[in-house]
């Protein structure tokens, strides 16, 4: 497998992806959560740079923490960021969520109970998932106005002793393949695909990148 051609058709996905807008202040921070403990990290230099003035740590169990910890996402998050300094009376966890869809669902859920309402949310997520968190945002909370930034981190430098390269060229494979689908489900708002993105993930898929998409019966 010519790895050169690889990462360079999966560099064409991960810019696709990764939608590189600017920071805004924002009424909340949403911080979604994953596998990745930079988000987490990045996230509380948000909230501590004067971003937000509240988080959000959002994430149970997805199907890449189910058994990876022994707490949750947003619980593991948010010790983190309270290490960092935030401040736990400015930190709200949602716990329930599985997916990125119910991330926004259940956090809008949390803040309309504690009555509380942001002008605008800075969704905060891993670089190659920043286009699908906001096509999901604006999908199930249109009326919000919303931004989405992540960790600044490029592709080649992504795997750490916890990510690998292939587990992350899987996972993008993934993502990207939810854009095309997840519209007609009613998950996403539709989003333009140039055809050389297309190609790519074509390209990544014929090369054995499939351990993260989805079935046709799921």
């Amino acid at each position: 497998m010519p790895i050169d051609k690889i990462l360079c058709q999966a560099q064409i996905l991960w810019d696709y992806m990764k939608l590189g807008q600017p920071l805004q202040k924002s009424g909340c921070l949403l911080v979604m959560g994953s596998h990745d403990l930079r988000v987490a990290e990045y996230g509380a230099r948000l909230y501590l740079a004067g971003w937000a003035p509240l988080m959000i740590c959002s994430g149970g169990w997805g199907n890449l923490t189910h058994g990876l910890w022994d707490e949750t996402e947003a619980g593991k998050f948010a010790k983190l960021a309270i290490k960092m300094g935030v401040p736990s009376n400015r930190i709200l966890i949602e716990e329930k969520s599985t997916n990125t869809g119910e991330n926004v669902l259940f956090s809008r859920e949390l803040l309309c109970k504690k009555q509380i309402q942001p002008d605008s949310m800075l969704l905060v997520q891993k670089p190659y998932m920043e286009r699908r968190a906001l096509a999901t945002f604006q999908k199930l909370w249109p009326e919000m106005p919303a931004r989405v930034s992540s960790p600044p981190i490029e592709m080649r430098d992504y795997p750490n002793r916890y990510i690998s390269m292939d587990e992350m060229l899987n996972i993008l494979v993934g993502d990207f393949q939810r854009i095309l689908i997840y519209p007609q489900r009613g998950f996403q708002v539709e989003q333009r695909v140039p055809d050389l993105v297309k190609k790519a993930y074509q390209y990544l898929v014929e090369n054995g990148y499939t351990q993260h998409l989805v079935k046709e019966n799921e």
